[in-house]
């Protein structure tokens, strides 16, 4: 159960309605994420505004959702892990090898790796990178905008790991376990 309550429809702030609204239009469903940080209608927008401009980004889908399973993966999030793992496989329509490996920084794809890596080396050092590391993911094929979204969604994703890893917010996708946690 989570440690922070979710709200029903009833329970939810007038001013979080719209977004939340905009979410299940988006996706079909209200994840319990969105309806939890729906208690901050700012914190909820600014979430929500964060995600979208990354969405817009150099980066792919694919390679996006991959970054989202290393760094749930690294910080143990199962909520983001599960949320992440549905994604990839019914969005991003990535492989059950391709997602297993991205929970590891790993890929079947050279340039791939490279950016998980790359990103997990992001959180591992609380973005104190070494100047073999941003060589590394450059020599792969990432230009400067393309490595500040690299860290950008390490950051989204740090956001949500924290608050559903603080919140152990109920996990309303198919289960997935930190390999940490088993």
């Amino acid at each position: 159960m989570s440690r922070i309550s979710i709200p029903t429809a009833d329970q939810t702030l007038e001013a979080s309605k719209p977004l939340l609204a905009a979410v299940q239009k988006q996706l079909g469903v209200t994840p319990n994420l969105m309806k939890l940080v729906g208690h901050s209608p700012a914190a909820l927008e600014g979430y929500l505004s964060l995600n979208g401009a990354v969405g817009k980004g150099k980066l792919s889908v694919q390679l996006r959702e991959r970054i989202a399973l290393a760094i749930a993966e690294f910080n143990g999030c199962d909520y983001c892990l599960s949320a992440h793992d549905y994604l990839g496989r019914n969005v991003a329509k990535l492989s059950d090898a391709e997602l297993s490996a991205a929970r590891d920084g790993k890929s079947e794809d050279a340039r791939t790796e490279a950016a998980l890596h790359f990103a997990l080396q992001v959180a591992q050092t609380r973005g104190n990178v070494s100047d073999a590391a941003l060589a590394a993911v450059r020599l792969a094929g990432f230009d400067e905008a393309s490595v500040l979204e690299i860290v950008v969604n390490v950051a989204l994703n740090v956001l949500t790991n924290y608050v559903n890893n603080v919140a152990q917010t109920d996990i309303d996708f198919p289960k997935l376990s930190a390999k940490l946690a088993a």
